[in-house]
Formats: structure tokens, C-alpha cells, sequence
């Protein structure tokens, strides 16, 4: 069984200062946001759209993030079958976010790669 992919669903990058970060991909860069969710007082993540493909940065997010790539996937339920199948680890269970569902996996040099599922009506 493996995993059925569908796209690039996004690509992270954690930042600690959000209106510098914003000054430099939107004003430098010239991105244009997508998405913006701000989750508490200061707390934003941002999905910057480019050539339909999404950079997300946030300062949101618990812990030491890296950089990471979240993979679109067809079934989130079926795709953690397959990795509890296959013996992969897992470092963070399926989390429920309003437009989304994900979990994370390492691949077999410990890199982490989140497998993502977006909801219905959520959107891109």
C-alpha cells in the first residue's frame, strides 16, 4: 500500500518577526497573499500563492519548526495507514486545523515531510 499524492501542498518556512517577514516576501519579493489565518494576538500563519503552489510562513508554530514540505495527499486516513504499514515514523499525529487535517513523517535520513489534506470547501 502506499501513499497516493495529488500535489505540493505547501512549502514552510518559520519566521519570528512577521512584519519584517512580510516586508521582505511581499515587498522585495512582491508576493501576493493567498491565505492569512492569525490563530491568537500576533500569532499569523501566511500562504503567499506562486504560479499555484503556496509558500507559508508562520510564527505560530509550537516547538523549533523547521523548513518543511507538506504533500497533498488524497486520503489522510489512508496515507497513515500506509505509513503505520510500512513502519514510518510518525512525530506528530494527524491535528485538526479549520481548513485543514495533517501529520508528520520522517523519511529514513529523519528529514520531515507533513502529509496534508485540505477540507472541503477549504479552498486551495
Amino acid at each position: 500500500m502506499s501513499v497516493q499524492i495529488k500535489e505540493l501542498a505547501f512549502v514552510f518556512y518559520p519566521v519570528t518577526d512577521v512584519a519584517r517577514a512580510r516586508t521582505f516576501y511581499e515587498g522585495l519579493l512582491g508576493l501576493k497573499v493567498g491565505k492569512q489565518i492569525e490563530f491568537g494576538p500576533g500569532q499569523w500563519w501566511i500562504e503567499y500563492d506562486i504560479a499555484g503552489q503556496a509558500l507559508a510562513i508562520s510564527n505560530a508554530m509550537p516547538g523549533k519548526p523547521a523548513s518543511s514540505l507538506a504533500l497533498e495527499v488524497v486520503d489522510l486516513d489512508a496515507a497513515l495507514a500506509a505509513a503505520k504499514a510500512a513502519g514510518t515514523p510518525i512525530t506528530l499525529d494527524v491535528t485538526e486545523f479549520p481548513p485543514c487535517r495533517m501529520f508528520i513523517v520522517k523519511d529514513p535520513d529523519g528529514n520531515e515531510i507533513t502529509l496534508h489534506q485540505r477540507k472541503a470547501g477549504a479552498g486551495a
